[in-house]
């Protein structure tokens, strides 16, 4: 049986396509690309003469015979417009569909903005989540934070510059101040990684607002250290009382530190402020 490749390609840099990639696209008879106009300008660059078939989100269904046809007469090798196929990007019902027929699935391994962004982050890498793009809805993203919020591995998303925003304030208010790094255009000529905690990540892209791809890399939430008493929380409840930080913002900055339950130093802050 033949074989479909699925051929990681850069995300950015050229130079990142590896040998054993470039081998693949020459010798496959068939190029099935996300963006055929996309794909066209890295075949062009290293001198790839191969057929390409668009297939994409929009008509993987109605193109997967087409492929699996392909696949009866040779090898073929499927590429996103960037990055590992499969990741965010149309290949899950190909890879079934090839491994139902009986044809071999064969991953060349290479660029992954995740992994890249991961790896560079500066926090734990010994476990890690990767949960794609948030929703879209408010709604929608505050029930995936909550549900992955006591998660104890680092948190790998991917958002878009325009609502980069309100993902991070809603990060700061269901998962607390916690350690976190952005990267922007990853390998490419403006490459970016900002670390901070969330709240310093905010003050930031608003001075400074983001655009490009972006890579959203958080700790897990961490054991708290023995839980303060009550001075101490009292204490660092009125330091940071005066903080542009609502409410709700600095009980979840708070909980993370103190071992105190949101709930608990909310309501502690509305003593204090009702004095």
């Amino acid at each position: 049986m033949s074989t479909l490749y699925l051929v990681a390609t850069p995300i950015g840099n050229l130079e990142d396509i590896s040998f054993r990639a470039v081998r693949i696209l020459q010798d496959v008879h068939l190029v099935a690309a996300e963006d055929t106009r996309q794909t066209a300008k890295l075949l062009q660059r290293f001198d790839i003469h191969t057929p390409s078939l668009s297939y994409h989100e929009h008509n993987k269904l109605v193109r997967l015979e087409q492929v699996l046809e392909a696949l009866k007469e040779g090898d073929v090798a499927l590429v996103s417009d960037a990055g590992t196929p499969g990741l965010n990007d149309p290949g899950y019902e190909l890879v079934r569909a090839a491994i139902e027929e009986g044809h071999i699935v064969s991953p060349i391994p290479g660029p992954s903005a995740p992994i890249a962004a991961l790896v560079a982050s500066g926090l734990p890498t010994d476990a890690f989540l990767y949960l794609g793009y948030l929703p879209r809805k408010s709604n929608d993203r505050r029930r995936v934070l909550k549900r992955v919020a006591d998660y104890p591995f680092t948190l790998i998303f991917l958002e878009t510059p325009h609502r980069l925003m309100r993902s991070l304030q809603e990060m700061l208010d269901l998962l607390g101040d916690r350690p976190v790094a952005v990267g922007r255009e990853l390998t490419k000529l403006h490459e970016e990684i900002y670390r901070g905690n969330l709240g310093q990540v905010i003050g930031h892209f608003t001075e400074s607002p983001p655009r490009g791809e972006l890579t959203l890399v958080i700790s897990g939430k961490t054991a708290p250290a023995e839980r303060w008493n009550e001075e101490r929380l009292s204490a660092a409840l009125k330091a940071n009382i005066i903080s542009q930080l609502s409410s709700s913002q600095l009980a979840a900055q708070l909980a993370e530190q103190s071992g105190w339950s949101r709930r608990e130093i909310y309501q502690q802050l509305l003593k204090i402020r009702g004095k």
